[in-house]
């Protein structure tokens, strides 16, 4: 006979020995600027609240209006019975903020990508992904049956050689994050459009670290200008927004297609009403506090030359998400405790999450910081460097 949880006493063995294993860490409260950590309060450096938006006033008290009016769930797929007037709100107001259409509400961004990706492509397919993409995004092109064919990182004239090698007829799909979760760098779109119509591709584009700090709030594709030529534009409301879901915004030939065919759309129960009313909110501020995104840009350039100034390396990172590489486990570990005694908690990345040998600290910094807690993330890193 099996004995399975021998089978996967084992495997956890396994992970161990290669020092992958992974547990959920032990702290309060992990969207808020400071956070309890090991007994220490640390300020947080790994959350992806960007603009600091989990706790606005604005976003709460719309969320308890729809809890008060709606309930506390949708009940059901919106297929079915789960529609309220307050989603078709939502779906209208996030394809004008972004430029598009038609918008589509879904349960999160991981749910989103698996969905949009396997109703839009099958086995006649073939998809052209950026190596850094989002789990996610391979995992939909997995499920879709679809060809995946893999670029370099950002590496446009390799995109430009695997897009030759396939006749123009074929059904083409290039896809890519528009800032990357891991590096911190932002995708060539410009460059991926243009090749996209040399070839007869489609775009698609995952706006989730993105949305909320480029483009008055409104993502990359938004400060680029570039929503006419990006057919499929997807992002959160889970990071710079502040709140939970994903949206997709497209033509309305593309929406109306992906809510006769995304599963993960038609056998979900659709969003609780409270989230929809803080995603609502979460759109209004940032139609007049934009420049939240801005002020958060400027913060990261600061971070990134000091830490640049200490010998550290940050690859390209150009946003709020920045990497420091540091390339050895051990190393890496001990450093995150390292800088929770200084006070500061950055998240520790391994493998498979980024490549093997760049192990790095992901910082994820937030609009809200004041100079004092600026001055408190280098001060550590200075005494880091000086330990490594």
């Amino acid at each position: 006979m099996i004995n399975y949880e021998n089978l996967f006493a084992q495997k956890i063995q396994e992970i161990k020995k290669a020092n992958l294993f992974r547990t959920i860490p032990e702290i309060t409260a992990g969207a808020e600027k400071y956070i309890t950590i090991e007994g220490k309060k640390c300020l947080n450096l790994a959350s992806n609240n960007y603009l600091g938006l989990s706790l606005n006033e604005k976003l709460k008290t719309e969320s308890i209006k729809a809890i008060n009016k709606y309930g506390c769930s949708s009940s059901a797929s919106r297929i079915v019975t789960g529609n309220y007037s307050l989603y078709t709100i939502l779906e209208e107001e996030i394809a004008k903020f972004k430029g598009y259409e038609k918008g589509l509400i879904l349960g999160s961004g991981y749910v989103a990508n698996l969905s949009i990706i396997s109703a839009i492509c099958d086995n006649k397919w073939i998809v052209f992904s950026d190596r850094l993409n989002h789990a996610s995004i391979i995992d939909g092109i997995k499920l879709s049956g679809a060809k995946h064919v893999r670029y370099k990182h950002n590496d446009m004239d390799h995109l430009r050689y695997s897009l030759k090698k396939y006749d123009k007829d074929v059904k083409k799909l290039i896809v890519t994050d528009t800032v990357f979760s891991m590096d911190g760098d932002t995708a060539n779109l410009i460059e991926i459009v243009k090749l996209a119509k040399d070839y007869q591709a489609i775009v698609m584009v995952d706006e989730a670290h993105a949305t909320g700090i480029f483009g008055k709030g409104r993502g990359l594709v938004h400060e680029l200008g570039m929503e006419k030529e990006i057919d499929i534009n997807m992002g959160t409301f889970s990071k710079g927004l502040g709140s939970f879901g994903a949206y997709v915004c497209a033509s309305k030939t593309i929406i109306e297609y992906l809510i006769n065919k995304s599963r993960g759309f038609i056998f979900s129960t659709s969003l609780p009403p409270s989230v929809i009313g803080a995603n609502l909110a979460a759109i209004e501020l940032l139609k007049n506090n934009y420049s939240l995104g801005l002020k958060l840009i400027n913060i990261s350039e600061i971070v990134r030359k000091s830490l640049a100034s200490l010998g550290f390396n940050t690859l390209n990172s150009s946003t709020q998400i920045i990497p420091v590489i540091i390339g050895d486990r051990k190393k890496l570990f001990m450093a995150k405790d390292f800088l929770i005694k200084k006070g500061v908690f950055a998240a520790a990345i391994r493998p498979p999450s980024v490549p093997i040998n760049t192990e790095r600290l992901r910082i994820s910094l937030r609009a809200d910081l004041t100079d004092d807690e600026l001055n408190l993330i280098i001060q550590a890193f200075k005494e880091l460097s000086q330990c490594l």
